[in-house]
């Protein structure tokens, strides 16, 4: 068959790939999670979970803006258990373990007579992940356990945080974050709901919708033309969704999508994050934070925020119909359109390379490869997870283990 051709349906639903994707891309890739706004006072912190990866973002007394795996480093208990709040010192519930908002163990409970050659608590700070405030303000981290992660932000997003159509339109100090709102039980792959973001097809067939929001500029909304043009370029690991009259003064929602799994939608009266985050090879939550413009009223806030929120709604209910045909095994694979899904593509594009990418890398190794996974220089342990290894091979693979 000639043309491209979408993704087949088994890179939607099945577990060994799904794992994959775990180690090559959220694993690797700088992944967006906040902005700077949600994190003003020192202690305030945010809570994430993205394909099985459970961390947290807080500030310090020093207004530096950190992220630590959530998990304790005496018996890996939850650090954080509310979305969101503020803390003075960051306390395990299990054992009485206590951080310092930079993260270093402040207290170990019962561990205060073990010899220091036994128990050293500079080595049980939490674990830290890499951090990057890009010009705007976001909050991007990447779950890498390298000293240097595997792909410097700029190797990925270079030139995200300089576009004109948000730098010119939207003065980021006007916006403060007002809520987080998720829809649950989304019964579909991660990519799904990514391919239908990244689309132009389904836009025109809801253009009466939401072709509105991209045709005029900020305050002087142009009236909806069925010749209205929606345009979209990838650049690196993004696509930036683009009106015809962006040049001609801003278009009223500038929305940029991140790879994996996330995207950012600047509108005059706010502006909101949205994260697919994957829960299992069929299954995902799709959360949003919301910063208003503290000059909008309350009106316009509202209508605006609650537009959106129906769209999300329907897109939800989409990808979990189409994930029941990609469940099916009736289905194979379609067509892409070359213009109207060209992001489509590019999104393929750059997964394929960096599963492909990862999976010659093990090859090498002879072994799977967790970038996330954190080690520790102790003789024991190393053969224990030889050991474990072993266990989970077969035949050669698990002889060469232990």
């Amino acid at each position: 068959m000639s043309g491209p051709l979408t993704l087949p349906s088994s890179w939607f639903r099945e577990p060994e790939f799904y794992e994959l994707e775990r180690r090559a891309i959220f694993s690797k890739t700088w992944l967006i999670v906040s902005h700077k706004a949600q994190f003003a006072i020192p202690g305030q912190y945010a809570r994430y979970q993205v394909a099985g990866y459970p961390f947290f973002v807080v500030s310090d007394r020093e207004g530096n803006i950190n992220a630590f795996l959530n998990v304790c480093r005496h018996r890996a208990f939850p650090i954080v258990h509310q979305d969101s709040g503020k803390v003075l010192t960051l306390s395990c519930k299990y054992h009485g373990w206590s951080y310092g908002l930079k993260g270093n163990l402040a207290k170990a409970p019962r561990f205060d007579t073990v010899p220091q050659d036994q128990f050293d608590k500079n080595e049980y700070s939490l674990y830290k992940l890499h951090t990057h405030i890009d010009q705007l303000g976001f909050v991007w981290v990447s779950l890498d356990s390298s000293e240097k992660p595997a792909f410097t932000w700029e190797e990925q997003f270079k030139g995200i945080d300089t576009q004109e159509r948000i730098t010119k339109n939207y003065d980021m100090n006007n916006y403060v974050y007002d809520h987080t709102f998720s829809l649950d039980d989304c019964d579909f792959n991660w990519k799904t709901l990514v391919e239908n973001y990244n689309e132009v097809i389904l836009l025109t067939i809801t253009a009466t919708l939401v072709l509105p929001l991209f045709h005029g500029a900020p305050g002087n909304r142009a009236p909806y033309s069925k010749d209205t043009k929606f345009d979209m370029e990838p650049i690196l690991c993004y696509i930036r969704h683009l009106g015809e009259d962006m040049e001609a003064g801003g278009i009223t929602a500038s929305p940029t999508y991140m790879f994996p799994n996330s995207s950012v939608t600047m509108s005059e009266h706010f502006f909101y994050m949205m994260f697919i985050e994957p829960i299992s090879p069929t299954e995902s939550r799709m959360r949003y934070e919301v910063y208003r413009n503290k000059n909008s009223t309350d009106e316009e806030f509202k209508m605006e925020i609650d537009f959106f929120k129906q769209v999300e709604s329907e897109d939800k209910y989409l990808g979990t119909n189409a994930q029941k045909g990609l469940n099916s095994d009736t289905y194979m694979a379609g067509p892409l359109h070359p213009y109207m899904e060209k992001a489509v593509e590019y999104f393929e594009h750059v997964l394929r390379t960096s599963l492909k990418k990862h999976m010659e890398e093990e090859s090498k190794l002879g072994s799977q490869n967790w970038p996330a996974r954190r080690t520790m220089p102790n003789p024991q342990m190393n053969e224990d997870e030889a050991f474990c290894r072993g266990v989970c091979s077969s035949g050669a693979e698990a002889s060469l283990a232990w």
